[in-house]
C-alpha cells in the first residue's frame, strides 16, 4: 500500500453494467434499488414516489412489455420488463466479481 501511494499509483475501478431490458443498460454504480412492481400498488409511499418521478420526468418505461420491476437509479426510475429477482441476481453477480 505504501509503495502504491509513494509512486502515485491510482487504483482503477472496473465499470460494470446491468441490462434492464430492451436496449437499456446502466452502470452498476448508478443503481440504488430494485423493487417488484407489486410494491407500487401495496404502498402509499411507493405510489407517491412514482407519481413524483413521473411529474419530474424522471420515469422511463423500457420497451412495450408489461413492467415486472421498478429500478431506481441516481437520476432515473425505470419500469423494467425483467423480474426483480432476475435483476437482483444480476446485481449480486456483479458484487461478487
Amino acid at each position: 500500500m505504501f509503495m502504491a501511494a509513494k509512486w502515485g499509483y491510482k487504483e482503477r475501478r472496473k465499470t460494470m453494467y446491468i441490462h434492464l431490458g430492451g436496449e437499456k443498460i446502466i452502470r452498476s454504480s448508478e443503481l440504488i434499488a430494485i423493487f417488484d412492481i407489486s410494491i407500487e400498488k401495496s404502498s402509499k409511499v411507493s405510489k407517491q414516489f412514482m407519481t413524483h418521478s413521473q411529474q419530474d420526468k424522471k420515469l422511463e418505461r423500457i420497451g412495450e412489455e408489461e413492467a415486472k420491476s421498478i429500478v431506481v437509479t441516481r437520476n432515473t426510475v425505470y419500469y423494467s420488463p425483467i423480474s426483480s429477482s432476475t435483476l437482483k441476481k444480476r446485481a449480486k453477480i456483479l458484487l461478487e466479481i
